[in-house]
């Protein structure tokens, strides 16, 4: 990971809101012009928004940036006893963006943000009140169809009627083990790295949460037409950029993305597994850029 800025300089940036009676970790950073055009960064499952960290630098000579994170995640709150869900998400990204007044936004998101960004995106074509207004949207590897999804391992147990004692017995070592494993042969985080990982997944024992956190794969099936729905009827310039080489939505998500999105605009990036903004930053920089350029 090429992160120009480390967890504590990024936490140290952070600001906090109180949405549902709960605290919020997200970063504000100006653009470099007044008019400089707003992008939302949205994270994934199981980490934080400092996912974004690598990119943050040359996005903010180009954008006015907001990244979050989401309830349970990173140094947001993380309630034992509350149900969470992607609408609640997609409630708690629409709540900072007006809080923010800046509900016209570019929008990028990987994994787990993908299915919010989903949602934000349904609620874009309905232009339900106080609604995000997409200018575009680029999605990282995420489990869009969630026929294709191929839940790892540890993601089954923690959705399965063991998943509390699981994440009770969640260790470091574990948590590193099953983390790598999404990530290309050749780009492995460092140690580091992990430290920081680990430092935003175990802040307030939330990996204790995780069989919480993870009802979203049930939710990707119940909302499966509506969500996929949002790509398939879409107005909003959209790319996929996509980590070949990630087991869990890798080669085989490019495939049905090409295969079910009319006009599908796609970048393949080989070798490159879960975390395509961590792995290959520069890569998923230029490909992000070239996007925007040609709107």
């Amino acid at each position: 990971m090429s992160a120009s800025i480390s967890l504590e300089q990024w936490r140290e940036r952070g600001q906090r809101f109180e949405f549902c009676g709960k605290q919020i970790f997200y970063i504000h950073e100006p653009g470099p012009r007044a008019d400089s055009p707003t992008l939302l960064l949205i994270h994934g499952f199981p980490t934080a928004s400092w996912d974004w960290a690598p990119l943050w630098t040359a996005l903010a000579e180009r954008f006015e940036l907001v990244a979050l994170d989401m309830l349970g995640f990173g140094d947001s709150d993380k309630p034992r006893d509350y149900r969470y869900s992607i609408m609640g998400q997609a409630d708690l990204c629409e709540a900072l963006m007006a809080k923010l007044q800046r509900l016209n936004s570019h929008v990028l998101a990987h994994d787990y943000g993908d299915t919010v960004a989903q949602e934000l995106l349904a609620r874009c074509h309905a232009q339900a009140p106080g609604s995000l207004q997409m200018q575009s949207l680029a999605l990282l590897n995420g489990g869009l169809f969630p026929e294709c999804h191929r839940a790892r391992p540890i993601q089954k147990l923690l959705n399965s009627p063991v998943g509390a004692l699981i994440s009770r017995l969640t260790t470091r070592r574990r948590f590193e083990r099953s983390f790598a494993a999404v990530f290309g042969a050749s780009t492995q985080p460092s140690q580091a790295d992990m430290d920081s990982f680990w430092s935003l997944v175990s802040a307030q024992q939330g990996q204790r949460i995780s069989h919480l956190l993870i009802k979203y794969i049930d939710e990707r099936r119940q909302h499966r037409s509506r969500w996929v729905g949002a790509l398939q009827h879409n107005s909003v310039p959209t790319v996929f950029i996509n980590g070949l080489d990630d087991p869990v939505s890798g080669a085989h998500m490019a495939q049905r993305y090409r295969a079910l999105i009319p006009d599908p605009q796609v970048v393949e990036l080989p070798g490159i597994g879960h975390y395509p903004q961590v792995e290959a930053p520069d890569a998923v920089l230029s490909a992000y850029q070239a996007f925007i350029d040609a709107l």
